[in-house]
């Protein structure tokens, strides 16, 4: 197993052309969306298709005892935006994004939540490949210094806390399994500032993530209480999942995509064991079907709906993770597995029908709250079009990998400098 390069793969012509139709809709989709938007944002779609929208500017807190994420799918919207410029080579898609942009931005000084990584990989990053803008690169690296800042030591190792402020007990003591993914705004920051911590804080929390969030089965919890002194876990429990002890399918996914991002970004090879064990324990829960239900463990007999954002994630890793291994066939199977799960989304969960907003069909954004429980999630539609970029853009989204020093055959840099 190397880092030295990703390796190419020629993927099956017709899940190419499939791909293209599925960014076709997206465009369409977008141009017609922006019309009705407002200055809001989509989350998720509710029973009528119709997206569920909320300002940029709601952030996370404590109603209570309660507690809000805000608005973490904003970034997305932009990325999505700029997936649109890359496919039909419109600037009218690029000068969307930089409005959306602007609407975000004071994000960044967000010092309440984990989700920034989320908010801004997905925007700022991309915005500045693309356009060589140095805004957008300054304001991710707020967004980073933020993130980092949330890094809470421990006698015995360091994690990041995700939510909530770091004054209030409850914010500090709690980390979830969806940070792994905001991780890649970290190691990004590393990389463009040349400052080394932020890359020791994103090492150190994956580290202590596989230590406490994963089960000896390689399942995941969502949500884990820390003594904040000592670094022992008190309890694990979950927000999304079915119950404390299930497989949150989604929870899974975030995991293999976070420890994908961190092998490539740090050529540990533990971090590729990682993915690969996480990633055949959901594989032997998945079968044979290519979506999972939204819980692994929700009764069979139940509403189980299923989950089209956590296969979006998964195959997303996956081409990642197939074309930087060094076993042919590990990576051959790794691979037809991402275009098993990415040929399944296009062929059957699009929303092509015009009531319907959003790309993909039966997300589950979150069925304990009753919220969004069989249509489309913001996010799921991002990390679709993140892998269907990786198969017809590579490396014009955002760089092809996580670790910028790797080298990838045949991938275009994007045209920094392209302007807004």
């Amino acid at each position: 197993m190397v880092n030295a390069q990703l390796s190419p793969f020629v993927a099956d012509p017709a899940l190419l052309r499939q791909a293209g139709d599925a960014l076709d809709l997206l465009a369409r989709k977008l141009v017609a969306d922006e019309r009705s938007l407002g200055l809001a944002f989509p989350i998720y779609t509710d029973a009528q298709g119709n997206w569920v929208t909320q300002y940029a500017s709601v952030s996370a807190g404590y109603v209570g005892e309660a507690w809000s994420h805000g608005n973490w799918h904003c970034g997305f919207w932009v990325g999505l935006l700029l997936a649109s410029h890359i496919h039909t080579g419109e600037q009218h898609f690029l000068e969307l994004a930089r409005e959306r942009l602007r609407l975000i931005e004071h994000r960044a000084d967000d010092p309440h939540t984990h989700d920034i990584g989320f908010i801004f990989d997905s925007s700022a990053i991309p915005a500045w490949y693309l356009t060589g803008e140095r805004d957008c690169a300054e304001t991710a690296l707020r967004a980073a210094q933020r993130l980092r800042a949330r890094i809470v030591a421990t006698a015995s190792g360091a994690y990041l806390s995700s939510w909530g402020p770091l004054d209030d007990p409850r914010g500090c003591s709690s980390s979830a399994i969806d940070t792994m993914a905001n991780l890649p705004l970290l190691y990004w920051a590393s990389d463009y500032s040349g400052d080394a911590s932020f890359r020791l804080a994103a090492q150190a929390h994956a580290d202590f993530t596989w230590a406490h969030f994963v089960r000896p089965n390689s399942s995941t919890y969502h949500a884990l209480e820390y003594d904040t002194v000592s670094g022992e876990s008190l309890r694990g429990y979950t927000f999304q999942g079915y119950a404390d002890e299930s497989d949150w399918s989604r929870g899974q996914a975030w995991a293999i995509y976070g420890f994908t991002q961190s092998w490539l970004e740090s050529a540990d090879q533990r971090y590729a064991e990682h993915a690969l064990a996480l990633t055949d324990y959901y594989l032997e829960r998945l079968g044979d079907e290519p979506v999972p239900p939204w819980d692994f463990d929700a009764p069979p007999s139940g509403d189980r709906p299923l989950d089209t954002a956590t296969t979006a994630i998964v195959a997303s890793a996956l081409l990642d993770l197939s074309a930087s291994l060094d076993d042919p066939q590990r990576a051959a199977f790794l691979r037809d597995k991402a275009e098993w799960m990415l040929g399944a989304l296009c062929s059957d969960y699009l929303a092509c029908d015009p009531a319907q907003r959003g790309l993909l069909t039966d997300g589950c954004y979150s069925m304990p709250h009753r919220l969004g429980e069989r249509g489309a999630t913001l996010f799921g539609d991002f990390y679709f079009v993140e892998a269907l970029c990786k198969l017809l853009y590579p490396g014009r989204l955002r760089p092809a990998h996580g670790a910028r020093s790797i080298d990838l055959p045949g991938v275009q840099s994007a045209a920094a400098g392209e302007g807004w």
